[in-house]
């Protein structure tokens, strides 16, 4: 079966607008609550499933919390309404509950006119596959609401932020803290506007948050992971040692160094490598994807570090680590999974890992990446009205290929369809940067003039 609304990140689009409306999102929460209902989940008698729903800062996520409650009470489900938290924070508590599911309203790193539902299965790991289309198939049913006896019931759970607060200062070191260190947080205007900066002062940073003031509409607008301008331009002001910026539900992260020099998830993932081969404790290998440059693989291999490439999607880069029984693996974009200390990506936990390494390295970000000399890369995003095969088009391939015959095995082309957003991703890397800026621009044009 063919997934219709669900992409590599659950439920996305623009709200108002098919499929993010009220009435879908009550449907789905429906169809959800149905499969959850279904599964054997070793529930007493009588005993309802459970599912907890988190959030970030957009102001449409009161619309929809309030319409998936509806649709999963309607179904028998009862709820725990979780606030705003970070999307690893819904996958943390939905394990620590014990609950059958954890439901995210967000966009990620999205605009704020954008929203999204993603899942969690009671492990804290995005839902398999076919349970998403069984989902779907449930979508094509009627809604049929349960008995006035049946329904779910919904609670709030007020303590979430600090339960997870505590959950991501245990993943450091007992033995280490950050004291002595001044660091900038930029949490977007997000879901970590609220937990971050505790986390790092009660390790013993002196912080400086930037991105606190969520107002419902400028949730990563000019700030954050995605935009980390402001970030550098914070650490430079505070003369801070380190800044560190996450995305708007929180599941993403780079870092500035005291100079303003910025470090992806590419070099942060390679530190983390690094350390843990250093320390003895790195299981199996490294997981990036398609899109991880290319001088990664080659400085993994330097260090005959196993690396395997994952479709894009943190999901894709969980799924290959947990095949090959390894811990840690991640995206250029800053989705870092570190599986030895949480079932998902999460921003916060990772900068920890990061600030690990650092400290007990004694060592500054730009010394643990001293042997590590990214690829000029450069990804051109072309939007497109609808479904376009680029693979089957002419024009396009053409261009690909002379690129490819130019780059002569010394760089990469990657084209593909982006699956949160109506957008054709074209990336090159190579050796000289000239010829990587001309080809990226060739192929987009080539996209464009054939795209609908």
């Amino acid at each position: 079966m063919s997934r219709k609304y669900f992409g590599t990140d659950g439920v996305r689009g623009k709200v108002g607008k098919a499929p993010i409306t009220p009435e879908f999102v009550m449907h789905l929460g429906y169809s959800a609550g149905k499969v959850l209902a279904s599964r054997d989940w070793h529930l007493a008698r009588g005993e309802r499933p459970s599912v907890l729903i988190g959030k970030d800062t957009r102001v449409s996520g009161y619309l929809l919390e309030s319409a998936l409650q509806a649709g999963l009470s309607a179904a028998g489900v009862d709820v725990f309404l979780a606030g705003p938290i970070p999307t690893p924070a819904v996958a943390y508590l939905t394990r620590a509950l014990r609950l059958q599911a954890g439901i995210v309203i967000s966009a990620s790193h999205n605009p704020y006119e954008d929203n999204g539902i993603k899942f969690f299965s009671d492990s804290g790991s995005k839902l398999p596959d076919e349970v998403e289309q069984e989902i779907e198939a449930g979508l094509e049913e009627p809604m049929k609401t349960m008995a006035s006896s049946e329904l779910g019931r919904a609670k709030r759970i007020n303590d979430a932020a600090g339960r997870y607060i505590e959950f991501c200062k245990s993943t450091f070191p007992f033995d280490l803290d950050l004291r002595g260190l001044r660091i900038v947080i930029d949490c977007a205007h997000g879901a970590t506007y609220h937990v971050a900066k505790p986390v790092f002062h009660e390790l013993g940073a002196d912080v400086v948050a930037i991105g606190v003031s969520p107002d419902g509409l400028n949730i990563n607008r000019d700030c954050g992971a995605t935009e980390p301008e402001a970030l550098r331009r914070a650490v430079l002001e505070q003369k801070a040692d380190l800044g560190i910026g996450f995305d708007g539900d929180g599941d993403r992260v780079v870092m500035v160094d005291s100079i303003g020099a910025l470090y992806d998830g590419d070099q942060l993932l390679y530190v983390l490598a690094r350390h843990r081969m250093s320390k003895g404790n790195l299981k199996g290998g490294v997981v990036g994807t398609l899109m991880t440059n290319l001088a990664v693989e080659h400085a993994l291999g330097k260090m005959n570090i196993p690396f395997q490439r994952a479709k894009v999607g943190d999901r894709y880069v969980l799924e290959m680590l947990r095949q090959n029984g390894w811990h840690i693996g991640g995206e250029g974009s800053g989705h870092i999974i570190c599986l030895d200390r949480h079932s998902t990506g999460d921003g916060i936990v990772s900068s920890l890992q990061v600030l690990e390494a650092m400290r007990q390295n004694d060592a500054s970000l730009s010394e643990l990446t001293k042997d590590l000399a990214l690829y000029p890369q450069v990804l051109v995003n072309v939007r497109v009205s609808g479904k376009f095969n680029f693979e089957k088009n002419e024009g396009v391939a053409a261009a690909r290929q002379a690129a490819e015959r130019d780059l002569d095995g010394k760089g990469r082309v990657l084209l593909r369809a982006s699956g949160t957003e109506p957008l054709i991703r074209v990336m090159v890397e190579g050796e000289k940067s000239e010829k990587v800026v001309y080809w990226a621009e060739k192929i987009a044009e080539a996209v464009r003039q054939a795209a609908p």
